[in-house]
């Protein structure tokens, strides 16, 4: 059974860091794209963070420069590293696991990530 349990949410004050992790399990994580999502109230969920099986990435304007999403594949663990946080940070973390071309998408249940000014 795939599963993607987030971790490392919390509430830090504008200008802090977090980090989060992502672990996976039954399934080989190096054969996926591996991204971060995120949904704030009353918005879309959106790609924060991508990095592909051949470790590429890819950002979102709002956050280039301050995220780094890395993987460890032997550990089947994805990582974003949050700086210089901002109040419209605030969300839902969601993970996701994406075999391209197989139609073989995982989700994992999101971590709250709240910024206070």
């Amino acid at each position: 059974q795939a599963q993607l349990v987030e971790s490392g949410g919390g509430l830090v004050q504008a200008g802090g860091s977090l980090r989060l992790s992502c672990a996976a399990s039954g399934f080989i994580l190096r054969a996926y794209a591996m991204g971060w999502y995120r949904q704030a109230p009353g918005k879309q969920r959106e790609l924060v963070a991508r990095v592909t099986s051949g470790g590429m990435t890819n950002y979102a304007d709002s956050v280039k420069g301050r995220f780094t999403i890395s993987r460890d594949n032997a550990e089947n663990t994805v990582y974003l590293q949050m700086n210089s946080l901002k109040p419209e940070d605030t969300a839902v973390y969601y993970c996701n696991a994406d075999r391209v071309g197989y139609a073989m998408v995982y989700w994992g249940k999101g971590t709250l990530v709240t910024v206070s000014s």
